[in-house]
């Protein structure tokens, strides 16, 4: 395939990914304007609120750089940055496989194996899903026993299966089988029980912080209803991996909004869950495009022609 080739494709599927992402903006402003609740702002904690969620996503980005270390594939922390949030736009396409493509595509043109650029990524992942599932349980128990109780033992056993698929990666047999499912295939090889150790902490972290973030929003917004640490870690956690699963919608679309409101509007009330649960979405896409842009204006992290 030629480089002019290559270049039309990424800027036709950019082009596609800006038009999904104005779409799901403008429907989700609309929604959140709609919501009969009494609006606040507060900056500080809106401004924190982004902050700590950047900070994550640096988090995940260095832990993809180890796992792709793991296969002897080398990245700078600014290449490995352009690519990871960049190629994560392509989740708002529905598919759930262009961010993968669009990272194989990236990591090519920075002298990384695609492959090992994928295998790395669908790693992560599914430590994303299992240490989710496992910070859902740990932090959403109490809540879950108030909301629907008759479902507490379902949602151990659910987490404790998923902490039994983390520690699972850690055998090589079994991390090149997943590969293999995703028809990736890197041979005998994989990546070491190090960096999927160092996957699994990046993750658990990021799940923590992201429920801190959310909460900071609330706080911004909704400082009268917003919910506790505990609950809000786990109803975000457990949303976002709910998304993440359900593979026709892009970017968990109405998915993770759904849970977010069914596990907190008996503890906040109805209308704040709503309202916060559209906010959540409006800040994740405001973050993952505030990320994306100096990487597509400044051409930060670009690969220098040979």
């Amino acid at each position: 395939m030629s480089e002019r080739l290559i270049r039309v494709l990424r800027w036709g599927v950019g082009l596609l990914i800006l038009a999904f992402v104005i779409v799901q903006v403008r429907r989700n402003w609309n929604e959140l304007q709609s919501q009969s609740i009494t609006w606040t702002f507060r900056p500080l904690p809106a401004l924190a609120s982004v902050v700590v969620v950047w900070a994550m996503y640096g988090l995940l980005i260095e832990a993809w750089r180890r796992m792709l270390a793991g296969w002897s594939q080398r990245l700078a922390p600014g290449p490995a940055a352009r690519i990871w949030v960049l190629s994560s736009l392509g989740k708002y396409i529905p598919g759930k496989v262009w961010a993968i493509a669009g990272m194989a595509l990236m990591a090519r043109e920075a002298g990384v194996a695609p492959w090992a650029a994928m295998a790395s990524a669908v790693l992560l992942q599914a430590l994303a899903v299992g240490t989710g599932a496992v910070i859902s349980v740990l932090f959403g128990g109490a809540l879950l026993r108030v909301e629907r109780p008759e479902l507490v033992l379902w949602f151990w056993v659910g987490g404790a299966g998923a902490l039994l698929g983390v520690l699972a990666l850690l055998v090589p047999p079994v991390t090149r089988r997943l590969l293999a499912l995703a028809r990736l295939d890197p041979g005998t090889a994989a990546p070491g029980t190090g960096p999927i150790l160092i996957g699994a902490a990046a993750n658990l972290v990021a799940w923590i912080g992201y429920g801190v973030a959310f909460r900071l929003l609330a706080l911004a917004l909704l400082p009268d209803a917003a919910p506790a640490l505990g609950a809000g870690i786990a109803a975000f956690a457990a949303s976002y991996v709910a998304g993440l699963v359900f593979l026709v919608a892009p970017g968990g679309l109405l998915v993770r909004e759904g849970l977010l409101f069914a596990m907190l509007h008996g503890s906040i009330g109805a209308g704040p869950a709503a309202g916060l649960a559209v906010a959540s979405r409006v800040l994740l896409t405001i973050t993952e495009l505030g990320a994306a842009v100096p990487f597509l204006i400044l051409r930060w992290g670009k690969p220098s022609a040979a």
